[in-house]
């Protein structure tokens, strides 16, 4: 008996995604989703976004999530995700955008959930009364960008049999899924 049957004859819309994004979520990636968003606005049906990454800029991640968002919430298309190969890091941030009954992953598709990173030194040079407000300042950045990172787990989860607690437990240590293991967890609907 096959181990994986063909689930993509049940998603015919899979098969050409409308918007196909590669490599590292950066500014140059960001910059090729808005074309092929534009251009693919205009279409009819579901609108199909593939992504293979490694990572990256979870801001940028977080912007090409919002529009999708906005194109759902002001034309009621459907969007759907397909992850291919590796979604990881910023790509499950942009994963997080859609609902997890329209994501979907390929065989052999692993996710990949962290927290984010932080490398950064606090110079600490000046008149004494000066400095408690650097360190604020760093604190209020590392507050928020937990806060922002929380946000994002909240997203992945939503929807799914995953709590919030659990990702955040397992995040700490880099957290790989496997496409079938994702879907036994709801956080995509289904592996094609």
């Amino acid at each position: 008996m096959d181990q994986h049957p063909n689930n993509a004859v049940n998603y015919p819309a899979l098969a050409v995604p409308q918007i196909q994004l590669h490599g590292p979520v950066d500014d140059a990636m960001y910059a090729t989703f808005k074309q092929q968003l534009a251009a693919a606005s205009a279409g009819e049906g579901p609108l199909v976004v593939s992504i293979t990454t490694l990572g990256g800029d979870p801001e940028m991640a977080r912007a090409m999530g919002d529009s999708i968002r906005l194109l759902r919430d002001y034309t009621g298309r459907e969007t759907l995700f397909l992850g291919k190969v590796a979604v990881y890091s910023a790509g499950a941030t942009f994963m997080s955008a859609f609902p997890v009954d329209k994501r979907f992953l390929t065989r052999n598709t692993r996710l990949m959930l962290h927290e984010r990173q932080m490398n950064a030194a606090v110079d600490l040079k000046g008149p004494l009364t000066t400095l408690p407000a650097v360190l604020r300042a760093k604190l209020n950045e590392i507050e928020h960008s937990i806060m922002i990172q929380e946000e994002g787990f909240r997203a992945i989860v939503a929807g799914s049999r995953v709590d919030f607690e659990t990702i955040r437990e397992k995040a700490v240590a880099n957290w790989y899924i496997d496409a079938e293991e994702a879907r036994d967890l709801g956080l995509v609907l289904d592996v094609i």
